[in-house]
This record gives C-alpha cells, structure tokens and sequence, in this order.
C-alpha cells in the first residue's frame, strides 16, 4: 500500500488538475504516480509536462526507449515500472520472455545490436555513469544524434529517480488506488 495518501485530481488547484488528468489519460497506467505526485505541486507542474512533450517529439524510436526504461528499472527491480512499461516493450516485439531476460542482453536472441547496445548504455549510465566506456559511447554516436543522446541518458536517469521514488513509497497498482479515488 502506498505510504502516503493518494490524491485526486479534484483536490488540488485546476490548473495542476488538467496536467494530472492529461497525464493520467494520455502516458499510460501510472496514476498512483501522478496522484502521489501531486502532493509537490510543482513537480506535477514541470515532470508530467515534460514526459507528455517527450513522448510527442518521438526523438527517440519507442523500441529503444523502452529498452532502456526496462532495463533500468530491472536493475532497481522496481516491480511498478517494470510492470507497467513490459507492455509498451511488448508492443514493439519483444517477447514476455525476452523482456524477462532483458538484463542479460548480450546474449539476448531477441534484440539486435542496436537494442543491446542501448541496454548496455542504460546499465553502464545508471549504475557506473563516471564510468561509460569511450568505445560504447562512440557506437551509441553512429547510431544516434546528439540530442537523441541526451534524451536517452536523460530518460535512463529520470527511470532511476521513478524507480527509486516509487519505491520508496511504496507506489503500486493503479486498480485499488483508482477504486479508493473514485468512492
């Protein structure tokens, strides 16, 4: 159960209620998120924005983003991130099997090289970032723009504040928290 009490869009200022909803209805199953979020008015007012425009500019393909969001939060076993972005990697082909096994993506028969290479950069970035390899960082170059660059580590360290916040709030499922906000 979470440890703090969720909030519903109807208790905070209209303005923050708006971002809250859109996020709620248009980036994916992650309301318990947002509505403990929404306790810090403004990281409702700039994060969720920030993701919602994310997602629209598409610089990055979803694959990859995925992968790396995946990968991320397995190493911080995050059950909520890991259960809620398996589907979005699901969606772009990857097997429930494969997505089990992401952390061993060297060996990984489903992924090519492009997607191992964005796994390892998402491992190396979040646990050893002083530490990426000036070889792996020229592969990710001839894959990559810089801006697609930036964005990707921005993401994978981004999944690592959600992985570590939502952990240590114990955010879970979206069904009890959406049936307690409703009643």
């Amino acid at each position: 159960m979470t440890r703090v009490r969720p909030l519903s869009s109807m208790e905070i200022p209209l303005d923050l209620a708006a971002v809250y909803e859109e996020f709620a209805d248009n980036y994916g199953p992650f309301r318990n998120q947002v509505a403990v979020l929404a306790h810090v008015p403004s990281a409702l007012r700039h994060l969720m924005p920030m993701l919602l425009e994310l997602r629209r500019a598409r610089t990055l393909p979803k694959r990859y983003l995925e992968i790396a969001i995946l990968t991320v939060s397995k190493l911080n076993e995050c059950d909520y991130c890991v259960s809620r972005h398996a589907p979005f990697l699901a969606e772009e082909g990857v097997s429930e099997a494969g997505i089990e096994r992401l952390l061993d993506y060297a060996n990984h028969p489903e992924l090519n090289a492009i997607d191992k290479l964005v796994a390892e950069y998402a491992a190396i970035a979040w646990t050893r970032p002083g530490h990426v390899p000036d070889s792996l960082f020229e592969q990710l170059r001839l894959h990559f723009s810089e801006a697609q660059i930036v964005e990707l580590t921005l993401r994978i360290t981004l999944c690592g504040f959600f992985n570590k916040f939502n952990e240590a709030l114990r955010i879970g499922d979206e069904t009890p928290t959406a049936q307690r906000l409703a009643s």
